[in-house]
């Protein structure tokens, strides 16, 4: 029993954490916030270190449930990715008046909703995971309830929330119509092209159940409600936003697409490339009039989601392989620039323009070096991580023959390079405010921003523990489509004769 229970013992920690945090919270007085936040981000790390290791992959809850050696790579990235954004909202929500033990136990919870959602191997099993993530983000976007903008972006989010999970479901049911079944093993059965291509009905099912899942990385044209959700909710819930909820959606969208369609490449390869088209168009373009840092972050989002979806759209291993890759070190740069722009606070409150940061090589070099370096490897420039994370998916492309779709890409790269460089030019060129004087920087900032732009910096000199990951992740993934070799089967019941 014991040993069945280990399949799903990343989540078990997570939410029996919730659970524990949450009583901790209610039951004990006001400075039982330090010791909820701490608890939650080793409730975190002990997740990240129960999928670290490689292993047969396994089955659970009736084949509902998947652990393979892709879904720990993801896992392991997006609890790590979870644990640096509960670190680094510490200083911000105490700053903030706004250090309530429920941002820590609502980031938990949705850390199991992300769980669920790599792990899912079946439609249902993808719905609850999706939904138990996005109810738990939905309150975090307006856990600062004295601010109407924060309010707005959650009513925002819930309300385009709901309508994507319609869309979503609405194919789900299209799907389970068409093939009988929920689970993907027999959707891939069921949905393949005959000589005259697919029926009408499951395309139809796919493009919905496409259109829902590219809403949660916020892909276009799917991204509407990413700027103003950014903008609105409070800054250290906008970095929890930005990074680990997209490797939890893009894992499920891998997932579904590879085991549950592989012979409907067709069908939605297509589907793919437009919506990486334009997410790479829009983040470049849209991005350059922007002056609020965080709403700048949310077209930088959308734009590197476009990215990432080239390797995608590429459909083969190493377009996988490049895929991990890229969100791995989207990851490390997002969560840095958060990092830094947290950090970076006046007498007046938390600095939102790309003009406060106006001379800031002269009143605070450090922050100032690692914001630069950090935009060098947003924008792709080498030898910087950013530009390797964007080799490999290039790279996929061009050996899959997408010449048209790698060329637009590099375009669009070289366009997002202006933003990016246009903040370099602000720290180091343009005279400091004569009012901005800043803060003092808590010392987890410091040493988080300075730990990933150090990350970001010197990736080149020792990539090949990621690349070797990625390689064996897509591999394993790979295998299990193509050969459909039989999994280890267990039950999270007791055996008939316990």
């Amino acid at each position: 029993m014991l040993l069945n229970l280990s399949i799903a013992l990343p989540e078990f920690i997570l939410f029996i954490g919730a659970m524990g945090l949450l009583m901790v919270g209610v039951f004990t007085d006001a400075r039982s916030y330090a010791i909820v936040h701490w608890g939650s981000v080793i409730a975190l790390l002990l997740a990240a270190l129960a999928v670290s290791g490689g292993g047969a992959s396994q089955l659970a809850f009736n084949g509902s449930f998947i652990l393979d050696d892709f879904g720990r790579l993801m896992k392991f990235i997006t609890f790590i990715a979870m644990a640096i954004s509960v670190i680094i909202s510490n200083g911000y929500m105490q700053r903030e008046g706004l250090a309530r033990f429920e941002f820590p136990v609502l980031a938990l919870l949705a850390a199991t909703g992300m769980g669920m959602m790599i792990s899912a191997n079946d439609l249902i099993a993808m719905y609850m995971g999706i939904e138990l993530q996005s109810l738990a983000l939905y309150v975090l976007a307006t856990i600062n309830r004295n601010s109407l903008r924060s309010s707005e972006a959650g009513l925002k989010y819930f309300v385009l929330g709901a309508l994507s999970s319609g869309l979503l479901l609405y194919g789900c049911s299209l799907l389970y119509g068409f093939s009988g079944s929920v689970a993907f093993v027999d959707l891939a059965s069921s949905l393949h092209a005959g000589e005259k291509g697919m029926e009408l009905l499951p395309v139809i099912g796919i493009v919905f159940v496409l259109a829902g899942l590219a809403f949660k990385v916020s892909a276009v044209p799917f991204h509407m409600w990413t700027p103003d959700v950014y903008e609105g909710a409070p800054t250290s819930v906008t970095a929890l936003f930005a990074a680990a909820p997209k490797v939890a959606a893009f894992a499920l969208f891998i997932r579904l697409v590879f085991t549950a369609m592989p012979d409907a490449v067709i069908a939605w390869q297509q589907i793919i490339i437009f919506l990486s088209i334009a997410s790479m168009a829009l983040g470049a373009f849209s991005a350059i009039g922007q002056r609020n840092l965080k709403r700048l972050m949310a077209y930088s989002s959308i734009g590197h989601m476009g990215f990432a979806l080239v390797g995608f759209a590429a459909a083969t291993q190493t377009g996988l392989a490049g895929l991990t890759i890229y969100l791995a070190i989207y990851v490390t740069m997002t969560l840095g620039t958060f990092a830094c722009i947290l950090a970076l606070r006046n007498e007046t409150g938390s600095l939102e323009t790309i003009d406060d940061l106006s001379g800031l090589s002269r009143t605070n070099p450090m922050m100032a070096i690692c914001l630069g370096v950090l935009m060098f490897s947003l924008a792709g420039i080498p030898p910087m991580a950013g530009f390797f994370g964007k080799f490999y998916v290039f790279r996929a492309a061009i050996e899959a023959e997408l010449y048209s779709l790698a060329i637009i890409g590099v375009l669009c790269s070289v366009v997002g390079a202006f933003y990016y460089l246009r903040i370099v030019k602000i720290m180091y060129l343009d005279e400091p405010l004569q009012d901005n004087q800043l803060e003092p920087i808590p010392r987890d900032l410091s040493i988080v921003a300075g730990a990933l732009t150090a990350i970001s910096m010197f990736f080149f000199v020792y990539p090949l523990p990621l690349v070797k990951l990625a390689e064996h992740a897509s591999f394993v993934l790979m295998q299990e489509v193509q050969n459909k070799a039989p999994m280890i089967t267990t039950w999270l019941t007791a055996p008939s004769g316990l």
